[in-house]
């Protein structure tokens, strides 16, 4: 029987577009006291590279196929995946009706794998609304976006064309 995982996730850029972003993901195996907190970030990103960031890390951490409820508060992220945008995008090739490469390709064609790999469930709250965990990986991913010495995005820079 595969584990019950619920993970938290939150992503920052300060000076959105193109500033120093964060992520975070607050791993638990449900019915246990167990948890932790991951967290990473790049330079020159945007918030919605970091939000879908902390969901495939949060992802990829897990050593084995589980079962999953990702808790997120971007409505981008929960609606690519509730809603069937990625799996549409992805019988596209990722471009949409003019042909144009959509944005964050690089890391929605990662996360069709994390996808694959673990039965996903989707939760969207609502941000800085008191919900504890939100506010744990919020406050993780802004000091990771404010501590410096952050890599540069070059998937952003890619579709930003710098």
């Amino acid at each position: 029987m595969a584990k019950k995982v619920t993970i938290y996730t939150d992503g920052s850029c300060l000076s959105n577009p193109g500033g120093p972003g964060g992520w975070a993901a607050l791993l638990r195996l449900d019915g246990t006291d167990h948890e932790k907190i991951i967290s990473g970030g790049l330079d020159c990103t945007t918030n919605n590279r970091m939000e879908i960031m902390a969901v495939l890390m949060g992802l990829r951490a897990l050593n084995q196929p589980c079962e999953v409820t990702v808790v997120t508060d971007s409505q981008y992220v929960a609606n690519s995946i509730t809603k069937g945008w990625l799996f549409s995008w992805e019988k596209s090739n990722f471009r949409d009706k003019k042909g144009k490469v959509r944005l964050n390709d690089d890391l929605w064609r990662q996360m069709l794998t994390e996808l694959r790999r673990h039965k996903v469930t989707v939760k969207w709250i609502e941000g800085h609304a008191g919900h504890e965990e939100n506010e744990l990986c919020d406050e993780t991913a802004r000091a990771v976006a404010s501590g410096g010495g952050l890599e540069r995005d070059m998937g952003y820079a890619k579709q930003a064309r710098f």
